[in-house]
């Protein structure tokens, strides 16, 4: 089984830290294609900056899915998700879309936690739009500066614990996710430090992509995903462009 891992921010060590805990994640005999965006922002916490990833994203898939038997949105709040599912043949995952729908296999009401305050809006939005919000308990933002977005992780870990705890006595969460790629195996490091269950987004997208595969499902590409006319498209990369003018 070939799983591509598609960042659409520009900073190759989130990538590389993400494929590392994809690949722990991944079964026997799973290979990991991780491929980074070569435009847009160095980490996503904004619409904008989304908007401009959600164009990464279908470049990235367009040129890298191929040969690939599932495909993630590799950033949380995916991105350009609804868009690669029009397009593409395969299975595609969100690192949000997976982590929430793990979250409600484990209980009934889950926070996100993440490291930027911007990011709070754009995530409401994100659960919005997998029509979650029902079993959503809170989104709490880290309010505290960092040097490197490739090492926020080790940066931050003792206040990200900090607020993990308050949000399960606060909040009344009973599974938090840590949202966003640069967070990518937190989980595993400190889930004996918060008393409710900690979800990897990287390691939750992992998992159920390779479950779809072995499922071989049916695409949902009748209605939400459906597949539109084909019709010429100026200013992407040809690959992309074949697959706006496929039928």
């Amino acid at each position: 089984m070939k799983l591509l891992l598609a960042n659409p921010n520009t900073t190759q060590a989130v990538t590389d830290r993400m494929a590392e805990v994809a690949r722990v994640a991944a079964s026997r005999g799973t290979e990991i294609v991780a491929v980074t965006g070569q435009v847009g922002a160095p980490y996503i916490a904004t619409r904008a900056e989304a908007a401009v990833a959600a164009r990464e994203t279908m470049e990235l898939m367009a040129n890298h899915a191929p040969g690939c038997d599932a495909a993630i949105v590799a950033a949380f709040a995916d991105p350009g998700l609804g868009g690669a599912k029009e397009l593409l043949d395969i299975q595609v995952v969100g690192l949000a879309e997976a982590a929430m729908l793990m979250a409600c296999m484990l209980g009934r009401r889950f926070s996100i936690v993440t490291f930027a305050t911007a990011r709070g809006p754009w995530y409401r939005e994100a659960v919005e739009y997998h029509l979650l919000t029902s079993r959503l308990a809170s989104i709490r933002c880290l309010d505290a500066p960092f040097q490197d977005i490739a090492h926020v992780r080790a940066e931050l870990e003792a206040l990200l614990v900090q607020l993990c705890v308050r949000v399960v006595r606060e909040d009344e969460a009973d599974v938090i996710i840590l949202g966003g790629g640069p967070l990518a195996g937190l989980a595993g490091r400190v889930k004996h430090l918060v008393p409710v269950p900690l979800v990897d987004c990287v390691a939750a997208a992992v998992r159920q992509a390779e479950a779809l595969v072995a499922l071989a499902p049916r695409k949902a590409s009748e209605r939400t995903f459906r597949r539109r006319a084909a019709k010429p498209i100026t200013g992407v990369s040809p690959a992309l462009a074949r697959l706006f003018g496929r039928e």
